[in-house]
């Protein structure tokens, strides 16, 4: 005899959001990045990475369109800032989703350590660590750009923290 698995609103709730991308990053779900904190039956709370992000007003309304198109309409979206969002919530898949899109994830647990990612990044494009960081500004609040030394190519590279 076979068990029968109950699939509650949650867990129909969490497939819902994993096909929520990112605006800036559309390789990546709101899963994935770690920006879902918590899913309830009533809620779903979310952490921008950045306290001034800009996409944090989009996210909200695609997930929000989301739920509503999947019958959670009741469903409350909610916005907490601490703890701060942290590159160590971004999941393993989104951190292979990043570095196949040509960002470099930060390392898991990279976050109380290199802060200011002093650590060499790994080149998305040719896999070498010769890298250097060109500017703290990429082409989001979020993100660093770097330029592989060994390819010389560009590349984003999420900031640790």
């Amino acid at each position: 005899m076979s068990a029968v698995v109950a699939i509650t609103d949650t867990d129909r709730i969490r497939a819902v959001l994993a096909n929520v991308p990112d605006p800036e990053i559309p390789a990546v779900s709101v899963l994935d990045l770690g920006i879902v904190r918590e899913i309830g039956a009533d809620a779903v709370t979310i952490t921008p990475t950045y306290t001034g992000c800009p996409a944090t007003l989009a996210i909200e309304q695609m997930i929000r369109a989301a739920l509503d198109a999947n019958g959670f309409g009741d469903v409350a979206i909610e916005t907490t800032l601490s703890p701060p969002w942290s590159t160590d919530w971004i999941s393993d898949a989104g951190r292979e989703k990043l570095h196949a899109y040509g960002i470099a994830p930060p390392p898991k647990g990279a976050a109380a350590s290199a802060l200011k990612n002093a650590q060499a990044a790994e080149c998305p494009r040719c896999g070498s660590s010769n890298t250097e960081e060109i500017s703290r500004f990429g082409s989001t609040p979020c993100k660093a750009l770097w330029r592989c030394k060994a390819c010389a190519e560009p590349f984003d590279r999420f900031k640790c923290h």
